[in-house]
């Protein structure tokens, strides 16, 4: 294997707690495909790749179990989550690229074992397609394009297939059963990065960004529940500065508290349905491992906008926030929806975190569009 660089991860048997990053299955896959890509273009599986990662990064993975049969080349890339305890942590990312003399010069994307099957609507992915999400899907994609363009100019087609051997039983371990996704993993990263969320290390950084606006007089601050919902909220509000942006993650109470300490006279949220939800329940950590979506504030939320009474059970039933949302949109009732959840949260907030300021909350859409803005006084007396 090729001499380890500051910048590439190995899989470790075992990790001390910190502040370390890691890398997405989507990032995994993504640097599997690329080396398997590699291979038929050179006629051997390198040990290394470089992979760029959602967030622009070039990244050096190192690559394992490379093999070319004919037109066919496979590789492993093994995740390193660095410090956070996901447990897909040591999964095998696996992609095989599969080289088609059709004409068509096209990348197709399918998934193997050990990835999920989705089963159910609300994920945003369609019913039966394999559970790698959008963006590392695309992610993917476009890696396989640019170290390809040499395979595909020429007329060729390639076909990539994303597996994790093994993985059926890691993915009994999530959530993926409840949420309909069965047989394996699921594919994600927005970013291609993993952040240690369940150590302190990120809920430092959430109170020293918070410390760090204050410091520089500014009053108000505009926390985020991550970059989608980020770049959003600065749509939103272009005229305040930089570093009132906040992403608190998952750490409601300790961004509100802060917030309070330093006296901030204006408290923005800049979230989606499936945060919206958990601020709405009280909770004081908001990550998917904590506690469940409270699926009955959704299906109250649906009746109080004059949802079908079918509706409202079938959301009772669901088991993401999202298919409310994707739901309620069908039938032109997601803005009133929205607003009415934006209210509870805001109410619940007040609750758990009481002091002189102004709170107002902003709810966007799964591609990061404006559904509606809530202020504070739109919840006065409802």
């Amino acid at each position: 294997m090729a001499a380890e660089t500051p910048r590439l991860r190995k899989a470790t048997a075992t990790r001390q707690r910190g502040q370390r990053t890691g890398y997405t299955t989507g990032a995994n896959a993504a640097a599997a495909a690329v080396a398997a890509t590699l291979g038929l273009l050179r006629g051997r599986v390198p040990d290394e790749v470089f992979c760029r990662l959602p967030n622009d990064q070039e990244i050096a993975f190192g690559i394992c179990e490379g093999k070319l049969d004919g037109d066919t080349a496979r590789a492993v890339s093994i995740k390193d989550a660095g410090d956070d305890p996901d447990v897909t942590h040591g999964a095998r990312l696996t992609a095989t690229v599969r080289r088609v003399a059709d004409g068509r010069s096209e990348v197709r994307l399918g998934g193997g074992p050990g990835v999920g099957t989705v089963t159910r609507e609300g994920l945003g992915l369609a019913v039966g397609s394999p559970a790698i999400n959008p963006v590392p899907r695309r992610n993917i994609l476009d890696n396989v394009r640019r170290h390809g363009a040499a395979l595909l100019a020429s007329g060729d087609s390639l076909d990539v297939t994303i597996a994790a051997p093994g993985a059926e039983e890691i993915a009994l371990r999530t959530l993926n059963p409840r949420l309909g996704i069965l047989g394996g993993i699921s594919i994600l990263g927005t970013t291609g990065i993993v952040r240690p969320y369940s150590t302190a290390a990120f809920r430092a950084s959430v109170i020293q960004g918070i410390e760090v606006a204050a410091r520089q007089g500014q009053r108000s601050v505009v926390f985020t529940t991550g970059g989608r919902s980020e770049k959003f909220a600065m749509r939103q509000l272009p005229t305040l500065a930089d570093a009132c942006f906040v992403q608190m993650g998952d750490f409601i109470k300790a961004a509100f508290q802060t917030a309070i300490r330093q006296h901030m006279q204006h408290i923005y949220i800049g979230a989606m349905v499936g945060k919206l939800t958990k601020m709405a329940q009280g909770l004081a950590v908001t990550h998917a491992w904590r506690e469940a979506v409270d699926r009955d504030i959704l299906a109250d939320c649906a009746s109080a906008v004059g949802a079908s009474a079918e509706l409202i059970a079938e959301i009772r039933a669901a088991e993401t926030a999202r298919f409310a949302a994707e739901r309620l949109t069908q039938e032109g009732r997601h803005v009133a929806f929205h607003r009415e959840l934006a209210r509870r949260a805001m109410r619940s907030l007040r609750d758990c975190y009481p002091g002189p300021y102004q709170l107002s909350v902003l709810v966007c859409d799964f591609d990061g569009q404006l559904i509606t803005r809530v202020e504070e006084n739109d919840c006065d007396g409802a």
